[in-house]
């Protein structure tokens, strides 16, 4: 039991947010039970000091403070805390490949995928990992990336001659827990053990109005939002996540996001790479595509490393290059991370209350005075929330990797409407990837007539493959393996080679 009615009222009114309970007397039995649990969770001085952050944050960031530059003060990451699988040789790659895939055959790599947000941009009202980009195999994001763990399980398994487990940590929020616990119970986990698969949600914040009072968006109901993918850090307290990594012997997790359709789950080359540099946290990056291309970039701030956004560089140092003629500050953030446990678990002990709340303006519907829902045609509240790169100042020995964008970034936001990142370039970039691996694995594909498509070894910006062809995560992970069944052979477009076309290709040698 709570704190009577009175009280909470009480407590409310003394922090500035007794509206909350302007409609008290309207409300139904249940209606009155889900605010009094919302307002108990919330805690009134607790309440009282986000709205209070909130509009100071706000009024900060639109008086132009908090927006300075800070070219005086930038360096990009230094040569020797910069890996690159571009750049490395393919020696040092493998022996990469082979210290992580170590790592995940001792059990003590854990994924974790941050999964609070809904589809929205998409036009969809579910998660993200629930979409269908319109792949030949229709599997959604959530498939992909349950099948890249089984396989990368099994390549370390094979490799070292133990059985082995990944865990997969899944960060939802409220509007998202419900939704992926019944899709991935429908789909029976995508034969991944459940014990094995562990949701967890991220904590909600209320909606602010301008002026520091907590938004009703019904009469009986908080507006509320999830506090950002750097709500990971008060997360897995809350959970008891760490204790659980703990328990499993994780040492080295690798966090994501669920909307970057070519994200190579545990990647051991990445992992490997962190590892043999004794990294406690480490960011994949890209190279930018173009200088002013709207990313973060991964760079040292008075040799402090962190994510600074495009806004608070100037013009000229965003188009700094090199004696090579490569951008100075290239390494655009694509929230692809490692950290060892030891880091979370101090980040959770020491450090969460430091992480900056960032300031998101949205439009929020709300009930006025009379208690009428109005739905606003311009932004009127405030979302305030929390980075998951925030964390990088307070790594001891921080490392960047560079990868290749087309191998390894892909996200999906926004509807096909939109001109970058929509259901369309997702599907083209993974289709693109594929065919490039079947014609490096000596495949030669042909027309209906059977007469030979000519090979496009690279594909620029958005143009699409000549042909179709998928190439399920079970059957390769990044591409290895594909000689046994492709060399030599000619393929009809669409061609999709998943582990039954791959045990008949493998009968009919």
């Amino acid at each position: 039991m709570g704190p009577p009615e009175e009280e909470i009222r009480r407590r409310l009114e003394r922090v500035g947010q007794a509206h909350l309970l302007r409609f008290w007397a309207e409300l139904e039995p249940a209606q009155r039970n889900s605010l009094w649990e919302t307002l108990v969770q919330l805690d009134a001085d607790e309440l009282g000091e986000h709205c209070k952050r909130a509009a100071e944050a706000c009024a900060q960031e639109q008086g132009g403070r908090g927006q300075g530059r800070l070219d005086g003060d930038l360096q990009p990451i230094s040569a020797e805390f910069l890996g690159s699988v571009c750049r490395s040789d393919r020696a040092t790659l493998e022996r990469w490949e082979e210290e992580g895939l170590r790592q995940i055959s001792q059990d003590k790599v854990a994924v974790l995928l941050l999964a609070g947000g809904q589809g929205t941009r998409l036009g969809v009202s579910y998660p993200k990992g629930m979409y269908d980009v319109g792949l030949p195999s229709h599997k959604t994001l959530y498939q992909i990336q349950a099948e890249r763990i089984r396989r990368v399980e099994q390549l370390a398994s094979e490799r070292f001659g133990t059985q082995c487990i990944i865990p997969w940590y899944i960060m939802t929020s409220e509007f998202t827990l419900g939704p992926t616990e019944k899709f991935f119970r429908e789909h029976n986990y995508f034969n991944l053990k459940k014990s094995n698969v562990v949701m967890f949600e991220q904590r909600m914040l209320p909606a602010v109005t301008f002026d520091g009072k907590a938004i009703l968006e019904e009469k009986g109901k908080v507006a509320m939002a999830p506090d950002g993918n750097g709500g990971l850090y008060r997360a897995l307290v809350d959970n008891k996540i760490l204790e659980d990594m703990d328990q499993r012997g994780i040492r080295y997790i690798h966090v994501y996001c669920v909307d970057n359709i070519l994200v190579k789950m545990a990647d051991p080359v990445f992992i490997g790479f962190c590892v043999s540099k004794g990294a406690d946290c480490g960011a994949k990056v890209v190279e930018k595509a173009y200088p002013t291309e709207p990313v973060g970039v991964v760079c040292r701030v008075d040799g402090v490393c962190q994510v600074v956004e495009y806004s608070e560089i100037t013009l000229e140092s965003v188009q700094m290059r090199n004696p090579d003629g490569r951008l100075t500050f290239s390494a655009g953030n694509i929230c692809n991370h490692f950290f060892t446990l030891g880091f979370l678990q101090e980040i959770a002990e020491k450090f969460e209350p430091q992480l900056k709340h960032h300031v998101a303006i949205k439009k929020v519907p709300f009930v006025d005075e009379e208690g009428n829902l109005v739905k606003p045609l311009k932004p009127n509240g405030i979302k305030l929330e929390k980075f998951v790169f925030d964390v990088f100042q307070f790594s001891k020995n921080f490392v960047a990797f560079e990868v290749s964008r087309e191998d390894e970034f892909s996200p999906l936001k926004n509807g096909d409407t939109a001109d970058k990142d929509t259901p369309t370039t997702a599907r083209q970039a993974l289709l693109s990837q594929h065919y490039r691996w079947a014609v490096k694995a000596g495949a030669t594909f042909v027309d209906a007539n059977g007469q030979r498509i000519p090979e496009k070894y690279s594909l620029s910006g958005d143009e699409e493959s000549p042909v179709v062809c998928e190439i399920s995560p079970l059957v390769s992970y990044f591409g290895e393996g594909l000689e046994t069944y492709l060399k030599a052979k000619n393929l009809q477009s669409p061609f999709l080679l998943d582990e039954d076309v791959m045990k008949f290709m493998a009968q009919h040698e």
